[in-house]
């Protein structure tokens, strides 16, 4: 298998993390975590891959970096980014922590360029170790040169194992016909948009029916950009699926300070265990009372569970 695009511009740290070398500009990863409802309860399940340039040891800010990259070198530099947080997660986040990685759809103007990323996606996870499950697809709706390339690349993504999230559904023209052409697993929406609905009932109101719309059709939501902790208590009314933002988490650079969010999922998977074992030695116990009970063929059926 041919190397990877991104691959070429890495340099690998002391620490394990590897950082991306563009011109003069070093690139690092960062993550954000995305936590889901659980019975009542927020719990780490995801991160999202940001990308974090420097350039002097400075910080620079991403929307700079990008302004700054002609339009021919853009395909590469996404690729060099993806490449970075699947080898950064790969080495900072739990072995079953989701990664959602961003595709710019308006790069995919042929199917050329698309089998292209996919490639280096499939080189890069091998030399990473992480499974294609675990990646989540970031893309947007919007139209493309060729929609039909697009709707391709995606059902490949399926084919390879990954899932795939539509990115800032409600921001400039969404459409929900392109949404159920794409058929993705996840929509994400967009956090401005999504700020400004849950500020007023009737906005809630509307986020509620998108998230039923979407479940109903075994689309999983994620609300960016959830800031305060009012937002948190409404996007959780609302029935949202998953949330994101600095009321919650800031990104981290690699390899990052994420013990306390893994121990919370390991406590959770803990716990979920626990239960399950309860409950099977709890179905040993009344198997054996009702085997010993003398009453046994005169059992009532009625409500479940009696």
């Amino acid at each position: 298998m041919s190397r990877s695009i991104g691959l070429a511009h890495i340099a690998r740290q002391d620490d394990g993390t590897a950082v991306g070398i563009w011109g003069g500009y070093t690139l690092k990863s960062a993550f954000q975590p995305i936590f889901s409802f659980r019975e009542g309860r927020l719990l780490v399940t995801a991160y999202e891959g940001l990308i974090r340039p420097f350039r002097d040891e400075r910080p620079v800010g991403p929307g700079t970096f990008f302004s700054s990259i002609p339009e021919v070198d853009r395909f590469q530099v996404e690729a060099l980014a993806r490449t970075l947080h699947l080898l950064n997660a790969g080495v900072s986040l739990s072995e079953t922590a989701s990664l959602f990685v961003n595709f710019d759809p308006s790069h995919f103007v042929d199917a050329a360029s698309a089998a292209s990323a996919l490639r280096d996606v499939q080189v890069v996870l091998k030399d990473s170790g992480i499974t294609a499950e675990r990646v989540v697809c970031e893309i947007t709706e919007q139209e493309t040169e060729s929609d039909e390339t697009l709707l391709g690349f995606v059902e490949a993504l399926k084919g390879y194992g990954h899932r795939v999230a539509v990115d800032d559904y409600g921001a400039d023209s969404s459409d929900l016909r392109r949404i159920e052409a794409l058929g993705p697993d996840i929509v994400k929406f967009d956090g401005a948009w999504t700020g400004h609905l849950l500020a007023s009932a009737p906005g809630v109101a509307m986020l509620t029916e998108m998230v039923r719309a979407f479940s109903e059709k075994g689309i999983r939501t994620v609300f960016e950009g959830i800031e305060t902790g009012q937002q948190l208590e409404l996007a959780e009314s609302c029935g949202v699926s998953m949330v994101q933002g600095f009321a919650l988490a800031r990104p981290q650079l690699a390899p990052g300070a994420f013990e306390e969010f893994e121990a919370a999922r390991e406590s959770e998977r803990r716990r979920a265990l626990a239960g399950t074992a309860d409950r099977l030695e709890q179905g040993k116990a009344e198997t054996t009372m009702r085997d010993v009970s003398p009453n046994r063929s005169k059992r009532t059926f009625g409500r479940r569970g009696t």
